[in-house]
């Protein structure tokens, strides 16, 4: 899941990037901040549990990847691999991928307190290092997809692992956030940003190599890229932000979430 990146280092959201700048980048932003963002958002998401976003939607109530027993699933970005061992737990075979050594790092100490151990990946979402049709399923909760620059050869890519009739969902920072900051409380109430301005945002160091970097569609964008990549769009669920909830989470917050969404979740189908 998306953590909020640390103020100190410069923003300069209309640079253009590579996908390999973005590959290091992201690795390497990863690598460092996977202590962090599990000593900040661990509990939250547990050892053996699917959440699908910080709205707190969990795949054992929400039911969007269906019937996983004896299904093949690969869960992109997996970070921690929490996802994967609940759905190794269900019946399913997993596998878990991320970009990050520091993210499986943790999916190993997640294993060993709990003792269920999935096959762990590291490897780019936009060269899968599998077969053609081995998956019954793929599903990421906001992993890879907002960090790679080209979003529509991803979405290739999972088409070509699954195989005919496999399920594509994904959750991802809803694209209408692009046009607020990232703030929890009122200052995030405004919009500053275009929506259509699809630049990057991208931080930099001082010798202006990109360190962190988040891509921005909207949500015609994304409907576009699925169908160009073959898949059948079954629902996107807007999650609200539910009462009793009023756990802060970078740019997610109760303030924010009661007027406008923050997860967009697709939920998609090869034919």
């Amino acid at each position: 899941m998306i953590d909020i990146p640390s103020p100190a280092q410069t923003a300069a959201p209309h640079r253009s990037v590579t996908d390999a700048e973005s590959r290091r980048a992201s690795r390497a932003w990863w690598d460092l901040d996977a202590d962090e963002y599990q000593a900040e958002h661990g509990s939250f998401l547990g050892d053996l549990d699917f959440v699908w976003c910080p709205e707190g939607v969990r795949e054992a109530d929400a039911g969007l990847l269906g019937d996983v027993r004896g299904k093949r699933v690969l869960e992109l970005g997996a970070g921690a691999a929490a996802g994967s061992r609940w759905l190794h737990q269900q019946g399913a075979e997993v596998t878990a991928l991320d970009l990050s050594a520091g993210m499986l790092r943790h999916a190993r100490a997640g294993e060993r307190r709990t003792g269920v151990r999935v096959p762990l990946v590291q490897a780019d979402a936009l060269a899968l290092p599998f077969a053609d049709s081995v998956f019954d399923i793929v599903c990421t909760a906001f992993g890879a997809i907002p960090f790679v620059a080209d979003s529509a050869a991803a979405m290739r890519e999972v088409a070509r692992v699954l195989r005919p009739g496999g399920r594509w969902v994904f959750s991802l920072t809803h694209p209408m956030r692009w046009i607020f900051w990232d703030e929890p409380d009122e200052s995030g109430l405004v919009a500053r940003n275009s929506y259509f301005d699809r630049s990057p945002y991208v931080e930099t160091d001082e010798d202006g190599t990109p360190t962190y970097l988040e891509q921005h569609r909207t949500l015609g964008d994304r409907v576009r890229e699925l169908v160009a990549a073959g898949f059948v769009l079954h629902d996107l669920i807007e999650p609200e932000w539910p009462e009793g909830h009023e756990e802060i989470w970078g740019q997610w917050s109760p303030l924010r979430g009661r007027l406008f969404p923050g997860t967009a979740i697709f939920v998609t189908q090869l034919p």
